[in-house]
């Protein structure tokens, strides 16, 4: 079994670590030096502004881009310096929601939830079809949906097929790329409250690449912030909302935020 992660200095368990991580496109850095601390069973939301590298650091993690310096670990293990089986050993300890679901449109609900399974287990055609109806259940949908394809689905309905894809194998972090992107703010809601009470029942550690004020305000324990290619500040909504940072301040307590939001009067 993988080692699990260091604690840090509050007696908590960092399961994701990043130092110095430094990762580009050409001449460009799009993360630079960057450090950050995820803990066991929160939900963090990573925010910044359009562009500045959140999908850029969620693909890093999970391995998807490189490194061009510093280090990540996953449960305490270096997965750059990693061999080929800790890394599978990792990966079947983590889902991933891509943005907009990124569903197999060739294939079904069914065999897009059973894609992970049969990557790293082995089982009887009987317990896979169970495990999708399961799976199915868990994010609030009706075995029916199963021999439906991609094309066939509403926005939400892809969102939570893809988040039963994620959670096929049971992680310990599922890591979500802007989650309630194209949903209205009902569907919006009930996404985020699922996201909650998963979070809760599991005990999973959820890594949230997000810009929705709403689900910040909600669902996430902590918030990192990332600007110019650093994390410039990680907290609580309360300490985002009390700092004067002039990003902080833009971003939480602007125009669009919650806190300038127009009290509504009754007759």
């Amino acid at each position: 079994m993988a080692a699990n992660g260091a604690t840090n200095g509050k007696g908590r368990e960092v399961v994701i670590e990043a130092r110095g991580v430094t990762v580009g496109f050409g001449d460009y850095n799009v993360l630079n030096q960057l450090d950050l601390d995820v803990y066991r069973g929160e939900i963090l939301g990573f925010v910044g502004g359009s562009g500045s590298g959140k999908s850029v650091l969620l693909r890093t993690i999970i391995g998807l881009l490189p490194l061009r310096e510093g280090t990540i670990k996953v449960f305490g293990i270096d997965t750059r310096a990693a061999s080929g089986a800790e890394l599978r050993s990792i990966e079947r300890r983590w889902g991933v929601l891509f943005q907009h679901g990124a569903l197999f449109s060739s294939l079904t609900v069914r065999e897009n939830i059973q894609f992970p399974i049969r990557e790293y287990l082995h089982l009887p055609e009987k317990m896979l079809d169970e495990l999708v109806v399961t799976k199915l259940e868990m994010v609030g949908l009706k075995a029916d949906v199963r021999d439906k394809f991609p094309s066939e689905l509403s926005g939400g309905m892809t969102k939570r097929v893809a988040l039963a894809r994620a959670l096929a194998i049971d992680p310990e972090i599922v890591f979500l790329d802007e989650p309630t992107s194209g949903l209205d703010p009902i569907g919006a809601g009930e996404f985020d409250n699922l996201i909650g009470t998963l979070q809760r029942t599991l005990g999973l550690t959820v890594f949230m690449v997000t810009h929705d004020l709403d689900s910040l305000h909600t669902v996430c324990d902590r918030i990192a912030v990332l600007a110019d290619g650093k994390v410039i500040t990680a907290g609580t909504m309360d300490q985002m909302l009390a700092s004067e940072h002039p990003w902080l301040k833009s971003y939480f307590r602007g125009k669009r935020s919650r806190a300038s939001a127009p009290t509504l009067r009754t007759s």
